[in-house]
C-alpha cells in the first residue's frame, strides 16, 4: 500500500511539472531558449563585421549624407575622419534631416554623438546592459590594434533574443511607403521617422523627439502605449491617423497613414 501511495505522489508531481512547463507559450520558450543561448556569446559572434559596416566620412556633404540614408535605410552611422579605423562618433538621421533648411554650412562634425567602444570578447548580455545604462544604441568593436573590427546596435542584440521567434521570414525587399489611389499610404513600420517626414512634414512634438523615436512604428506604439492589434485607429495630435495594417505580439509591422481632413472610401475602410 506504501508503494501504491508513493508511485501516485510521485506522478502527482509530474503532473504538475508537465502543467507548469505547458503554462509557457511557445514564444515564451523560443525566448528564453535564446536568452540562455546568450550567455556563452560574445560581440565577436553579433557583431555586423568590418566589411559590411555603412559609415560616413566626417566631410560628407548634406546631400551626400541624405542619399546614403536614403539608399541604406539605417538610422545611426558611424563617421569616420580618413579611414574607418579612426571613428571620430556617430549620427542619428533624425539630425541630418533637421539640418535640412537650415541656414549656414552644414557640418556633419558639429551633430555627432558618442558612440561606445567594446572588444570583441565582451558577452553579449554585457553588453547589451553597457549600452542600456550609457542610453548608446551603437557599439563599435576593437581589435588589440585599436583598428575597427565590426559594429553592434542594440536592435541587433534584441533581434537575437527575439528574431528567430518570428521574423525568419520577414521581407525586406517591400516597399517602405506606397501611395494608394484613395490617398491613403501604406507604410512600413521600420521606416525612420525622420524619413516619413520628408513626406508628411514635421510631426514630432518636443516629447516625442526627446523619447528618441526612430521609426513610424515605434511612434504609433508610443501613441497607444503598448503593441496595438491589427485594425486598431491610433491618432496623432497633427491630426494624421495611423491604422495598424500588420502587427503581431511583439511589433508593430504595416501601418495606414491617413491625413487630417481626408475621407474614407467603402474599400479603404474594410
Amino acid at each position: 500500500m506504501e508503494e501504491l501511495i508513493e508511485e501516485r505522489e510521485e506522478s502527482r508531481r509530474e503532473g504538475k511539472d508537465h502543467a507548469e512547463r505547458d503554462a509557457f507559450s511557445a514564444q515564451e520558450r523560443a525566448l528564453l531558449g535564446n536568452v540562455l543561448k546568450l550567455r556563452d556569446k560574445t560581440a565577436d559572434d553579433v557583431m555586423v563585421p568590418r566589411a559590411d559596416i555603412m559609415a560616413m566620412p566626417e566631410d560628407f556633404t548634406l546631400e551626400q549624407a541624405i542619399r546614403l540614408i536614403q539608399r541604406d535605410g539605417h538610422s545611426r552611422y558611424p563617421v569616420y575622419r580618413g579611414q574607418l579605423d579612426e571613428i571620430v562618433g556617430m549620427v542619428h538621421i533624425k539630425d541630418v534631416f533637421a539640418a535640412v533648411g537650415r541656414e549656414g554650412a552644414f557640418d556633419l562634425k558639429a551633430i555627432l554623438r558618442k558612440p561606445l567602444f567594446t572588444v570583441p570578447s565582451v558577452p553579449v548580455l554585457d553588453l547589451l546592459l553597457q549600452m542600456r545604462m550609457a542610453r548608446i544604441h551603437m557599439a563599435l568593436v576593437v581589435d588589440e590594434y585599436g583598428g575597427i573590427d565590426g559594429l553592434v546596435t542594440i536592435e541587433d542584440l534584441v533581434e537575437t533574443i527575439t528574431g528567430d521567434i518570428s521574423d525568419e521570414h520577414d521581407e525586406d525587399a517591400s516597399p517602405q511607403m506606397v501611395e494608394k489611389p484613395d490617398g491613403t499610404v501604406e507604410v512600413d513600420a521600420r521606416m525612420p521617422v525622420a524619413a516619413f517626414e520628408q513626406k508628411f512634414g514635421p510631426l514630432l512634438t518636443e516629447e516625442e523627439r526627446a523619447a528618441d523615436i526612430d521609426t513610424v512604428g515605434g511612434l504609433v506604439f508610443t501613441l497607444a502605449g503598448r503593441v496595438p492589434a491589427r485594425g486598431e485607429l491610433v491618432s496623432h495630435s497633427s491630426g494624421l491617423e495611423f491604422r495598424v495594417l500588420e502587427a503581431d505580439p511583439r511589433r508593430i509591422r504595416r501601418v495606414r497613414v491617413r491625413r487630417p481632413g481626408a475621407q474614407p472610401t467603402r474599400q479603404a475602410a474594410e
